[in-house]
């Protein structure tokens, strides 16, 4: 019975991660009880994210690298809903259009997107474009894309383990403080594929994104007081291009 019962809560996190962070169908209602409890699950969306981004490069193979690199990250921005492309332009536009922590807020949540949100995303997508490129012409882009992926989820777990929600209400509000477990366990779910698809040069990818999940965490902290939907969105990509970043410089 117990065995059971903990291969039911296992699946159940595994479809919340992918209901939470996927616009991917799934049959029936994604279970919200277990809330930031299954967070640890978060790289597996990842890896869905990375999977169809793979294959619309492979779909597209036969076209120039530069188009072929634009219709993985059309899919993969399609699969996600561009949740996290919104946390990032919301936090560029919050973080430096506003003069104190009501305003940032206030900013942040407001739907229009300002001219710190433009340039962050021009300047994001160009970075994953460029390096997805360079993937691509190396014929490596499989195993880094997925590593990425992985990687880049695990900062979403810690930064709302260590920071409490900016504000009453929200999506980081909404599913609640993870334990500190479940950002190891995230780790550790990611990082073990990454070391098989990688090698050592996953380790240097997780230490670089160590160092900028510090950073984001700090800047939010002083700038808002804590943690928001967007700031995590921010850091999921801020982590994925440096992921990209340190594992394509290590192949090609």
């Amino acid at each position: 019975m117990a065995g059971t019962d903990i291969t039911h809560r296992v699946f159940g996190d595994l479809r919340l991660a992918l209901g939470l962070l996927t616009r991917l169908p799934l049959p029936g209602e994604v279970d919200l009880t277990r809330g930031a409890a299954a967070s640890w699950a978060w790289p597996v969306a990842g890896l869905a994210v990375a999977l169809a981004g793979g294959i619309g490069i492979w779909l597209t193979s036969a076209l120039p690298a530069g188009l072929s690199a634009a219709a993985g990250l059309a899919v993969m921005i399609l699969v996600t809903g561009a949740m996290h492309e919104d946390g990032l332009a919301d936090t560029a536009d919050g973080l430096w259009g506003g003069w104190d922590r009501a305003r940032r807020l206030e900013i942040m949540k407001d739907s229009r997107i300002g001219t710190y949100g433009v340039i962050a995303l021009i300047l994001s997508l160009l970075a994953r474009w460029s390096l997805l490129v360079a993937l691509i012409g190396a014929g490596a882009f499989w195993p880094v894309l997925v590593a990425a992926a992985l990687l880049s989820r695990v900062p979403m777990v810690f930064v709302m383990a260590m920071l409490d929600p900016a504000r009453p209400g929200g999506l980081s509000r909404a599913v609640g403080q993870p334990p500190l477990g479940a950002a190891w366990g995230a780790l550790a779910l990611a990082l073990i594929p990454a070391l098989l698809l990688c090698g050592g040069a996953a380790v240097w990818a997780v230490i670089g994104i160590a160092l900028l999940t510090l950073g984001i965490a700090a800047i939010a902290q002083a700038k808002i007081g804590g943690q928001t939907g967007d700031i995590l969105g921010a850091s999921q990509q801020l982590a994925e291009i440096a992921a990209l970043a340190v594992l394509t410089a290590a192949v090609t």
